[in-house]
């Protein structure tokens, strides 16, 4: 019936532009050396966001995006297409044309736009109004709620090229020269099992977020699931506890290029970059991790025989605040945390909690149902409010397993447009019914005023021609 929509056309470009500029926010080039590596990608080719062909842009332009971007708070979406200064407002529509038309369809409700324009382009003959073209007729029929009231229609190849690049091509360690420059995430699975509150022993998922400069673990916590909600929900509290980094690596899970994940960093400006499939050592920081977590932290929780999610959580806390960002890395020759706070640190504030938590939601199309302005939304009817009932395709904003907060949003601009409530039978039992506001100018039908304009300019023609009639009266018939 539908499907996901992420990331939208006017959101493409702004990825795009943002995935081209965004190292230079993350790391930013030193006094004196900006024109040089804005230089060195106007050279490169890109990817076409809609064509998929290649493409390449000149400096200026690259230079007008990143003054852009480090200006705004929001950098992705200062990118992004802006939309016509005379948009909506068809200047091309004279007001006799809008009035002719307007009639015409309440006249003929149940004519299609091509009939509609036939018929325009007949009776403004003669007139000074001039005839728009038949898109732009479509349109605005379409945008004035004005539709036609017809019946209705029923209706391993991956590990392999991952070793053969491994046997090609050299391996070397990196490291950001930035705090918060680059973050890492992933999800580790215990070896031990833990008991639930229900009485079941399962095997619980560390997820982990690291700093890439200094080590510093901006979260941790254990999770019954390695699903997008839990991912969400753990990098929400790095984010609040550490701020927005400039860019975050993971795998290619499934949590990972979940639509809400992609969606959200994408809407706080965070780059997200992705190691190639089967390679992990692409992610060797957080990996390594991974062995400090098992040879000290579950290595002194072998005593616990109950162990359960929630000690697990406790001891795991303490582990990292007290010994870990305290203890002295060997590669870097210093605390985590003392090399966290040394900085540099490119950083950006956390927004507030509910600003965070709209962000990682996916944005779907779906069609309203115009006999009760409902529509289908993960097994659930919603309503929409009366004022949008002239809308045929309606854009929602949610997370999947979030259906308390749903909301309806303008699809040019991403804008928040109203919230969208599940329907409640039970309220609209009442029979109380809110009086319907016009949406546009008066639509209620009229008398048909006698023969289409097309008719009467083809009998006029016809009877130009001087022919005599194709067709023979019977006699028992009144010739009258």
């Amino acid at each position: 019936m539908s499907s996901t929509i992420d990331p939208l056309k006017r959101d493409r470009w702004a990825r795009l532009r943002f995935s081209i500029i965004g190292p230079l926010l993350a790391a930013p080039p030193a006094t004196g050396e900006l024109q040089a590596a804005l230089t060195a990608l106007a050279v490169k080719r890109w990817r076409h966001p809609l064509s998929g062909l290649e493409v390449c842009f000149g400096k200026s332009t690259l230079e007008r995006w990143y003054y852009q971007a480090r200006r705004a708070t929001d950098p992705v979406a200062t990118l992004r297409n802006r939309l016509r200064g005379n948009i909506g407002r068809f200047p091309s529509m004279h007001p006799r044309t809008i009035e002719v038309l307007t009639t015409q369809y309440r006249e003929h409700p149940g004519w299609t736009a091509q009939l509609h324009f036939d018929n325009l382009r007949v009776s403004l003959v003669g007139s000074d109004s001039p005839l728009p073209s038949y898109p732009t007729i479509r349109r605005y029929l379409k945008a004035q709620g004005m539709f036609r009231q017809g019946r209705a229609k029923r209706t391993t190849d991956g590990a392999s090229l991952a070793r053969d690049r491994l046997e090609q091509l050299e391996v070397r360690s990196f490291e950001v020269d930035q705090v918060s420059a680059l973050w890492h995430l992933d999800f580790h699975h215990a070896k031990r099992k833990v008991l639930t509150r229900a009485g079941n022993w399962v095997k619980p998922l560390l997820l982990g977020v690291i700093d890439d400069r200094s080590r510093l673990v901006c979260h941790l916590q254990w999770y019954l699931d390695e699903t997008a909600e839990s991912l969400v929900h753990g990098l929400s509290q790095a984010f609040m506890k550490r701020g927005l980094p400039r860019a975050l690596m993971t795998d290619n899970g499934a949590a990972m290029l979940a639509d809400e994940t992609v969606s959200g960093l994408a809407c706080l400006g965070i780059v997200h970059q992705t190691t190639l499939p089967y390679s992990p050592y692409q992610n060797a920081k957080q990996e390594s991790f991974w062995g400090r977590v098992e040879g000290r932290l579950m290595a002194m929780l072998e005593g616990e025989e109950s162990l359960t999610l929630e000690l697990l959580n406790q001891a795991t806390q303490a582990w990292v605040e007290q010994e870990y960002h305290r203890t002295r890395h060997a590669e870097l020759d210093a605390t985590p945390l003392t090399r966290y706070l040394a900085g540099p640190n490119v950083r950006r504030d956390c927004p507030k909690t509910e600003a965070l938590s709209a962000a990682f939601r996916i944005e779907v199309a779906r069609r309203q149902r115009r006999s009760d302005g409902t529509v289908s939304l993960a097994g659930e009817r919603f309503e929409i409010p009366a004022r949008y009932r002239h809308l045929t395709m309606l854009y929602l904003r949610y997370a999947r397993w979030d259906l308390t907060r749903v909301d309806l949003v303008d699809p040019r601009t991403g804008a928040l447009l109203c919230p969208v409530k599940p329907l409640d039978k039970s309220a609209n039992a009442d029979g109380q019914r809110r009086r319907l506001t016009p949406v546009s100018a008066d639509l209620s039908p009229l008398p048909s005023s006698g023969l289409a304009p097309l008719l009467r300019q083809l009998l006029a023609d016809y009877a130009a021609t001087g022919l005599p009639p194709a067709y023979l009266t019977p006699l028992d018939q009144d010739p009258a």
